[in-house]
C-alpha cells in the first residue's frame, strides 16, 4: 500500500518544520482530507529518509497548530472541519514573500512562535476570570510577571530579584526610560562610535550630548572610554557588549571587567543593551554582573522569541529603581498585561526556551549560508548572529554599493546609518540575516551581494 509521502524539497528550515508545512499544504489542497489518517511515524520516516524523532516532532507541531489529532497506539488523523481554514492568515503576511529582498531590518525570523500563541490563546479561553489582565494595575506591574522575567534573565547568567525587574513596551522603550531616569538635559552620554541609530533621536529630544567612543574587534575600547571620561565628565554610558550592532562584536569577560572598573572610577552609569544576548549558546556574563550597582540591563523577548511580543525586561539597581518606575508610569503607566501574561506563561512552562532554541536552529542555517556565500566577508561572524558587518573594497563607496544593490533588488544598510562621530562614515555594510521570510530569499539576496563584490554587476563608476 502506498503511503502519503510529501515532497519536502520546496521547504526551508529544519526538516520537522518542512514536514509540518507540507502537512498543512496537503490539508489545504485536499490531498489529506478531514479524518484521513497520516502514515505511521516510522514508515514515513523511512520513506522520507528522516529520523523517527524528526517525524514525531513534526506531528507534534502539527497537533499544536490544530491541523491533526493523535492518540497513542491509534495513530494521527487530520482534524474534522479544519481544511477550509488551513493556510489562511487572518491579518495577512507580516513580511513580503515577493519584491525587494531586505537585509536592513534586524529582526529574528518571523512565524516561529505562531503555534505556541494559538495554544496559549486556547488556554486563556479556559481561565474563569481574565479581568485582572484588562484592569488598571495600581503599581503598574503584576508580581508573577516580574518573577518570571527575573527567571528569564538567569538564562544569560544575570541573577536578578523580581523587585528590581521592570517590564517595558520593548527594549527601545526600556532604553528611553533608562536615559530619562539617569540623565539630565545637558549631560554627556557616551556610546560606541557605531551604535543603535534611535539613540541619536533619544539624546536630541532629552537635550543630551551624545559622544562616540572608539572601538576595536571586541567593541568599546577601555583606553578610549577612560580618555572620554576624563575629558567629558560624562554621566552615562550606553553600550552593547554582546553581538554589538552594527559590528557584531562581543566583549570578552576581561574586557567587561575593564569597562566596569572604569565606570566605577568615574562614577559612570551603564545602560547595557543586551537584546541579542539570548541568541548565542555560549557567551560571557552580562556587563551588569561586573558592575551591578550601576548597570541598567535592558533586553527584550522581541528578539529572542517573537518580534511582535513587545515586552522589554529591564533590571534596575536600587538607587535608580524609583526614578525608573516613575519614568515608565509617566510614559505609558504599564506595558500590556495581556502581552506580559503570554510572556510569563511561556517562560514558566518552558515554551520560551523551546522557541529560543527554534530561533537558534533557523539562525544557524542562515549564518552558515552567509558564510558559504560571502566567504571572507563574514570573517567577523564567529558564531550565531542576526547580522554580519564588513568593510567594502576600495572600488566601492557604501552609498554606491547600496544603490547598486537596490537596482538588483536587494536593500542593505550602510555604515553611515550607525556612525556617531561627524565625518566618520565607514565604507561598510550591515546585512541583517533574520528578517527575510525564508532562507531561500536570504540566499538569493546574499548571492547578489557576493556578485557585486566580485564585480558581476553594476560598479561604482557607473553609479556616481
Amino acid at each position: 500500500m502506498t503511503i502519503w509521502t510529501p515532497d519536502l524539497s520546496g521547504y526551508s528550515g529544519p526538516k520537522y518544520r518542512a514536514l509540518t508545512e507540507a502537512i498543512a499544504a496537503a490539508i489545504a489542497d485536499g490531498s489529506l482530507p478531514p479524518e484521513s489518517k497520516l502514515p505511521p511515524q516510522r514508515e514515513l520516516a523511512w520513506a522520507l529518509g528522516l529520523s523517527v524523532g524528526t517525524v514525531t516532532r513534526a506531528y507534534s507541531d502539527a497537533g499544536n497548530r490544530e491541523l491533526v489529532v493523535g492518540e497513542v497506539g491509534r495513530g494521527t488523523w487530520v482534524r474534522t472541519g479544519r481544511a477550509k481554514n488551513i493556510g489562511k492568515n487572518l491579518w495577512g503576511p507580516a513580511r513580503e514573500n515577493e519584491g525587494p529582498i531586505s537585509l536592513v531590518m534586524n529582526l529574528p525570523p518571523g512565524g516561529i512562535a505562531a503555534p505556541a500563541l494559538a495554544e496559549t490563546f486556547r488556554d486563556l479561553g479556559h481561565v474563569d476570570d481574565l479581568g485582572y489582565l484588562l484592569d488598571h494595575q495600581a503599581s503598574g506591574r503584576i508580581e508573577s510577571h516580574s518573577a518570571s522575567a527575573a527567571a528569564w534573565l538567569s538564562r544569560v547568567g544575570l541573577n536578578a530579584s523580581a523587585e528590581e525587574v521592570v517590564l517595558t513596551n520593548g527594549a527601545q522603550h526600556g532604553i528611553l526610560m533608562a536615559l530619562m531616569a539617569t540623565a539630565n538635559p545637558g549631560d554627556t552620554v557616551l556610546a560606541e562610535n557605531l551604535t543603535y541609530p534611535p539613540l541619536r533621536q533619544m539624546a536630541h529630544h532629552f537635550g543630551l550630548r551624545l559622544q562616540g567612543v572608539d572601538m576595536d574587534d571586541e567593541g568599546l575600547c577601555p583606553d578610549a572610554l577612560e580618555d572620554a571620561c576624563r575629558k567629558s565628565n560624562a554621566r552615562v554610558l550606553y553600550c552593547m557588549p554582546t553581538l554589538q550592532s552594527p559590528t557584531g562584536s562581543t566583549m570578552s569577560t576581561e574586557r567587561r571587567r575593564d569597562i566596569a572598573r572604569i565606570a566605577r572610577r568615574y562614577d559612570l552609569v551603564i545602560v547595557e543593551d543586551d537584546v541579542f544576548g539570548f541568541l548565542p549558546v555560549k557567551r560571557p556574563p552580562p556587563l551588569a554582573t561586573f558592575a551591578p550597582e550601576r548597570t541598567l540591563y535592558v533586553t527584550s523577548v522581541s528578539k529572542s522569541l517573537a518580534p511582535g511580543l513587545r515586552i522589554g525586561i529591564v533590571h534596575v539597581p536600587q538607587p535608580y529603581l524609583e526614578d525608573y518606575r516613575n519614568a515608565v508610569q509617566m510614559s505609558c503607566w504599564m506595558p500590556s498585561p495581556v502581552t506580559a501574561e503570554i510572556t510569563h506563561r511561556w517562560i514558566e512552562d518552558g515554551t520560551a526556551d523551546r522557541l529560543n532554541e527554534l530561533v537558534r536552529e533557523e539562525m544557524t542555517i542562515r549564518c552558515n549560508m552567509a558564510k558559504q556565500i560571502l566567504g571572507k566577508e563574514t570573517a567577523g561572524l564567529k558564531g550565531l548572529s542576526y547580522h554580519t558587518w564588513f568593510c567594502l573594497p576600495e572600488t566601492w563607496t557604501a552609498e554606491a554599493f547600496r544603490l547598486a544593490a537596490e537596482q538588483h533588488g536587494v536593500k542593505v544598510a550602510t555604515g553611515e546609518m550607525f556612525a556617531l562621530k561627524p565625518g566618520v562614515m565607514p565604507q561598510s555594510l550591515r546585512l541583517a540575516l533574520g528578517y527575510e521570510t525564508t532562507a531561500e530569499r536570504l540566499g538569493q539576496g546574499l548571492k547578489i551581494i557576493a556578485g557585486l563584490l566580485a564585480g558581476n554587476g553594476t560598479r561604482q563608476s557607473s553609479i556616481v
